[in-house]
């Protein structure tokens, strides 16, 4: 929850600290909210809001705190006015299930047409929510090629030059001050980028993981990990189980 604080607060004490990379010759810009952005074509991405996730839960009889979309979106917020993009992407699994857009109450749905005002929006279709998004601004589609790169939630096993993809939730652990510190990232070798999930009540997989293994030249990956107010560039070889 640390960049729902983040993103709130009207002063940091610190200035802020993105992390530049380049993915496929383009430069792409890693904010600690969790948001991708491409300079050159003014693009915001971002991967995995999970929107609507407390009620996809009641459904299933399951509870969780209900306030999961609103702080979500509240990050969001943040993001875009950071960055006033032209172009925003989600990366899929924008919902938690197959009819949280279509449940969505209208307040949320209000917040997003003001986000979307003004902008080109596509919603990548994920696992969670292969339909697409039904009554928001923007087009819904499996993937998309777009700046030099290829937009997808999954990533493609293989030869994948230019993807960036989410689906994975990346995370990493350093250790810092002598205690193991666990992030969720950005994940790059300059070949492709595995995006951080976005929604804040999302967990995280560690790159040491095996559903990792393949994907990346770990000689040349780095995590980009999300602090509260800045990022924090750690080489593969130099994070921990």
């Amino acid at each position: 929850m640390h960049r729902l604080a983040h993103a709130l607060s009207a002063q940091t004490t610190a200035p802020l600290l993105h992390a530049q990379t380049i993915v496929n010759g383009v430069i792409a810009i890693c904010d600690p909210l969790g948001s991708l952005y491409l300079p050159e074509t003014g693009t915001l991405v971002v991967s995995d809001l999970h929107l609507e996730k407390g009620s996809a839960f009641a459904r299933r009889g399951m509870l969780l705190p209900p306030y999961d979309t609103l702080a979500t979106l509240r990050v969001l917020e943040a993001a875009i006015a950071r960055h006033d993009p032209k172009f925003v992407i989600s990366l899929g699994d924008n919902f938690d299930d197959r009819v949280g857009s279509a449940a969505m109450p209208d307040d949320f749905r209000h917040m997003v047409a003001a986000m979307a005002h003004g902008r080109e929006w596509v919603w990548i279709n994920g696992n969670h929510d292969p339909d697409g998004a039904f009554g928001l601004p923007g087009a819904s589609m499996d993937e998309l090629g777009h700046a030099g790169l290829t937009f997808r939630h999954e990533p493609k096993r293989g030869d994948a030059v230019g993807e960036i993809a989410g689906h994975l939730h990346p995370a990493a652990t350093v250790v810092r001050r002598e205690r193991a510190v666990r992030r969720a990232c950005f994940a790059t070798d300059g070949t492709r980028m595995l995006m951080p999930a976005f929604g804040v009540t999302t967990g995280g997989l560690d790159l040491r993981h095996r559903a990792m293994t393949g994907l990346f030249d770990r000689s040349k990956l780095v995590a980009h990990m999300l602090g509260r107010d800045r990022i924090y560039s750690v080489r593969f070889a130099n994070l921990i189980a």
